[in-house]
């Protein structure tokens, strides 16, 4: 750049709103976001989770009625995770092959409800079914078994593409699991299900809140840093996507989203494929107990924060903040 002041002045773009806005490099829009949901048993029953303000665990009559919501909205894909009931819960996971599980039920209720006016995401991963919380099998020491847990994962990924996913998102970390997942539902005939590979996962301390949500915190013995990825690294993230990709990953995520926006850069740059970003329930409750203290105004913190994952170079951003976001794009 070789012009100077006054010849060049940065400011004049920026004197007016219909300048402002022909000059705006990234749009966000309500298709830019998937909205995760939390579902559990009953009939009419709507249960906040305390340490995620403003975000309930619905019942399958009441995911249909967010489903639907969401559609009027414009949010066009759905994310699933369920709060399974602890008698349901062993070491193994079994109820992750459960046709009839509360996975299942939601995604078929969600199809039911909408057809296939909206997308329904699912995550596959054993934590939310294991009495230990952990995302796989254990060992006699507590180590997390990885080949013999792809082999679950696999079978837990064709049930939920029987069910309905459309987007199957393994969210486990362990080694091979993406071309493994993709083989089977290749054989499967599910041609079609696409694969978001959660390929940069770290052991980050935001994941709180989400536990509460889907009843696995109380049970947790040990952290998950022999198979999430160390906050410290980031090369080693771009080796994690290059392996999903080449396994048959239609797309990838990040998860966090703010503290990691270099790493959705970074894959950006390198790949040049979808990259999507998880806002994760520790992002959604700092910025809601900011608001709620007064530190900042929580339509603008959302959005802002939203936009940060758009310049990044996301496609998309998971957000529980999807449908206030969508409402305030909407005007």
């Amino acid at each position: 750049m070789t012009a100077s002041y006054p010849a060049t002045r940065l400011r004049r773009p920026r004197a007016t709103s219909w300048s402002r806005a022909l000059h705006r490099e990234n749009q966000l829009s309500p298709a830019d976001l998937i909205w995760p949901l939390f579902v559990t048993e009953g009939h009419g029953v709507e249960e906040p989770v305390g340490s995620l303000p403003g975000v309930s665990r619905w019942s399958l009559d009441g995911i249909a009625k967010q489903a639907k919501a969401a559609v009027e909205l414009g949010i066009p894909c759905l994310a699933l995770f369920p709060n399974t009931q602890a008698d349901r819960r062993s070491d193994d996971g079994a109820e992750a092959l459960n046709p009839d599980n509360l996975m299942c039920r939601a995604t078929k209720a969600i199809r039911d409800a909408c057809g296939d006016s909206i997308g329904i995401l699912t995550d596959v991963a054993l934590d939310p079914y294991t009495a230990h919380g952990q995302d796989g099998l254990l060992d006699d020491s507590g180590y997390v078994l990885n080949d013999a847990t792809v082999d679950i994962l696999v079978r837990q990924s064709l049930n939920q593409a029987e069910a309905g996913a459309d987007i199957i998102a393994p969210s486990d970390m362990m080694d091979g699991r993406i071309g493994a997942i993709r083989e089977a539902l290749e054989q499967g005939l599910h041609h079609n299900v696409q694969i978001m590979a959660y390929a940069a996962k770290y052991a980050s301390a935001f994941y709180g809140p989400f536990r509460d949500a889907v009843g696995s915190s109380g049970l947790l013995k040990a952290d998950k840093s022999n198979y999430q990825m160390d906050p410290a690294n980031s090369e080693e993230a771009l080796r994690e996507v290059a392996l999903d990709l080449a396994e048959g990953a239609d797309s990838v995520m990040v998860k966090p989203g703010l503290p990691y926006l270099d790493i959705v850069r970074r894959v950006k740059e390198r790949f040049e494929v979808p990259v999507f970003a998880y806002q994760v329930s520790g992002e959604y409750a700092m910025i809601e107990a900011a608001a709620a203290a007064g530190a900042g105004n929580r339509e603008a913190l959302v959005m802002e924060t939203l936009m940060a994952f758009k310049r990044a170079g996301c496609s998309g951003i998971l957000t529980y903040h999807a449908p206030l976001a969508s409402r305030i794009l909407h005007g």
